[in-house]
């Protein structure tokens, strides 16, 4: 399946950690959160990649133009660098689509724009390129394959430190729950779709409000429940707190090196 990746915003509450770096490409680690997500859609075989660009365009167009499969993998040296022979490869097999979306459009917006890049996909795949996760995603596909609806997305507790505040009438507090304690689910940013979604979805629209709207109204939206590991980097603290555990080995979303472990033990 084709996966389309949002990554042109502006990125905001991240804008302290560079102004000269897209959201996209803040390093989790020694390379780009975006790269730790497309690893993670390869793991699972989906390999066709949609880029929808905006701000700083030309910055992620760079870095894939010069990527070095030598800087993220094990490779021999020879000749005093004239020969390099790579031990295993990350991106060889994959193959990128750089579409500009402009800079101010929306993700509904965005997702239109390469309507004519998935017309031949009956399911492709999406994700907002900020998030990461060890969910099972050949289970999601297979789940959604099996209903009827149009589209579909992880839920995960929200990962936030607010407090949700309860009182009567009298402004008298009843309970103070964080959101996780309060039994909330939020939208994980992992996104499945059927080509119907863009019935549902309307010119100048965002994504998850008007055309999500319809989609409940219909009975064709699912969202399925993951209480493994989720993570946004949305701050500049949320960057660094998958930092420390990406620097404390083995990171929980980098499934494709978890399941190598266990097919090494298995032998």
């Amino acid at each position: 399946m084709k996966v389309v990746l949002f990554c042109g915003g502006f990125g905001m509450r991240l804008r302290d950690y560079s102004e000269e770096t897209p959201k996209p490409l803040v390093n989790i680690g020694y390379c780009p959160i975006i790269w730790h997500l497309m690893k993670y859609y390869a793991h699972f075989g989906h390999c066709d990649f949609i880029l929808c660009l905006g701000y700083k365009a030309d910055c992620i167009k760079k870095y894939f133009l010069n990527y070095d499969e030598c800087l993220t993998n094990n490779f021999v040296m020879e000749k005093g660098g004239n020969k390099v022979e790579l031990l295993s490869r990350d991106i060889a097999d994959w193959r990128i689509t750089f579409a500009e979306t402009d800079i101010l459009t929306n993700i509904g917006g965005r997702l239109q724009s390469v309507r004519e890049n998935v017309k031949n996909e009956d399911v492709f795949l999406a994700n907002y390129t900020d998030n990461l996760s060890d969910a099972d995603l050949g289970c999601l596909i297979d789940k959604f394959l099996k209903s009827d609806a149009v589209a579909g997305f992880l839920s995960v507790r929200p990962n936030v430190t607010y407090h949700l505040v309860q009182t009567d009438k009298h402004d008298r507090v009843l309970s103070v729950q964080n959101a996780a304690q309060a039994g909330l689910w939020t939208n994980g940013g992992f996104f499945i779709f059927r080509q119907e979604i863009f019935e549902y979805l309307h010119d100048g629209e965002e994504l998850v409000e008007e055309p999500f709207q319809r989609l409940i109204e219909d009975g064709k939206l699912v969202a399925y429940r993951h209480d493994g590991f989720w993570a946004c980097m949305d701050t500049f603290k949320e960057k660094q707190q998958l930092d420390d555990l990406f620097m404390q080995g083995k990171p929980p979303w980098q499934v494709w090196e978890t399941d190598r472990a266990k097919s090494h033990d298995a032998v």
